[in-house]
């Protein structure tokens, strides 16, 4: 996951709606069940995917009153957390 492309969605969110990344996130999900594609692709779509759902999750934060740099930290710190178990 990398934080400036969450801080773009995020903005992307705020600007428009996050419907559109949802719709987006059910196009990637679907294309990950094509067989002819490479494991390098997968992986990129896997990125994006990644990103995507942690744009939603800061979205929700901002929503519920977090500023969103402290809403960006703290999902980062959760993400770097759960990948040290």
């Amino acid at each position: 996951m990398k934080l400036p492309v969450i801080k773009h969605l995020n903005t992307f969110i705020e600007n428009n709606d996050e419907d559109y990344l949802v719709e987006a996130l059910e196009v990637l999900e679907d294309l990950t069940e094509v067989s002819s594609l490479k494991d390098e692709e997968l992986d990129v779509i896997g990125e994006l995917i990644s990103n995507m759902y942690g744009a939603l999750e800061v979205h929700s934060e901002v929503k519920k009153g977090t500023p969103q740099k402290e809403a960006l930290n703290g999902f980062m710190k959760r993400v770097m957390g759960s990948i040290d178990q």
